[in-house]
């Protein structure tokens, strides 16, 4: 009976494999920290850069995909301004690539005791390789006003991902405890999904706005006027359970209760940026910082919930130290 394949042996493994497998970190270190925040950075401004495609009319800059025209991979001088910003925004989307990747690498010795960094990682990799053809799919239909929504939609998801793992990469591994009572527990989850709902009826709400990403583009077919006041809706009830949830966190002095401020404050910038725009016209400027907001304000919101269990390790330490002082 043949004898089954031995795994390679160190001897067959190209030298610089080798040294590149003892130079990833086997903990959390500077390195993986660095990279993971340029990457959630990165996702930020993406977004940002996106709008800025839609915004400027700049969404047909580069006519086809995956390449900029059927005879250039990137953009010519007769594109003018539109191509430069559509094919730039393009250029972003592989340096996020790249940063993804490379947190993905570091991570990778790490894979089985921070398993939960590595799946939130490899999320990350597969959602931009996922958006790249998602925004592929925006140019040759068109820019069809229901899947650049998706796109936005995916993008904040993106970003509350990294979010997610920038709060589980400054805690230890391990299972985690509910930190908080179960009834602000919910309130905090039912006010993640009214945020959900809001950011779902503002992109309603801009898909059927004058910023379409290009002259030639159809809009969704809802009237822009009633969804404003539909989007508004869900986004003052999401201030008034916000600040719900930041009065009795600081009443109880909840551990989080800082973040949850923080999300307080995000809403409200992003609530005077809503009515700044609505009533001076929807300046460009004005709906770009909208929409990089209402991603900040999903990354907050996934700290504060991240961050209502806490690791059994730190928990234990903690009840430790209380003991020891009531008995000092």
């Amino acid at each position: 009976m043949p004898s089954a394949p031995s795994s390679p042996s160190p001897s067959r493994v190209p030298a610089v494999l080798r040294r590149l497998g003892a130079w990833l970190p086997t903990r959390v270190d500077r390195r993986v920290k660095v990279f993971a925040w340029l990457s959630f950075i990165a996702e930020v401004l993406i977004i940002g850069t996106g709008g800025a495609v839609r915004l400027t009319g700049s969404g047909l800059g580069c006519p086809t995909w995956p390449r900029c025209t059927p005879d250039s991979l990137v953009n010519t001088p007769e594109m003018g301004i539109h191509g430069i910003i559509e094919f730039g925004n393009r250029t972003l989307t592989g340096l996020v690539g790249i940063l993804a990747l490379a947190v993905v690498v570091l991570v990778w010795r790490m894979r089985h005791e921070r398993r939960v960094l590595f799946v939130l990682s490899l999320i990350v990799l597969g959602g931009i390789i996922a958006q790249a053809v998602v925004g592929g799919i925006t140019v040759l239909t068109g820019l069809n006003p229901f899947i650049v929504g998706f796109h936005y939609v995916a993008s904040v998801v993106l970003v509350a991902v990294c979010a997610a793992f920038l709060v589980r990469m400054y805690q230890p591994a391990g299972p985690r405890t509910l930190s908080v009572p179960r009834w602000f527990a919910g309130l905090v989850h039912a006010t993640t999904g009214v945020l959900a709902l809001t950011i779902g009826f503002g992109v309603l709400t801009t898909g059927a706005g004058p910023h379409s990403g290009d002259e030639a583009s159809v809009r969704n077919g809802f009237d822009a006027q009633v969804l404003e006041h539909v989007h508004a809706w869900p986004g003052y009830a999401l201030f008034a359970l916000t600040l719900v949830v930041v009065v009795a966190a600081w009443r109880l002095r909840l551990p989080v209760r800082r973040w949850a401020t923080a999300l307080l404050a995000v809403e409200l910038v992003q609530i005077a940026v809503g009515l700044y725009q609505a009533r001076n016209g929807l300046p460009e400027i004005a709906v770009g910082t909208h929409m990089v907001l209402a991603a900040l304000a999903a990354a907050t919101m996934t700290v504060v919930v991240l961050r209502l269990k806490t690791p059994v390790v730190a928990a234990s330490a903690e009840s430790g130290r209380a003991t020891a002082d009531a008995r000092a």
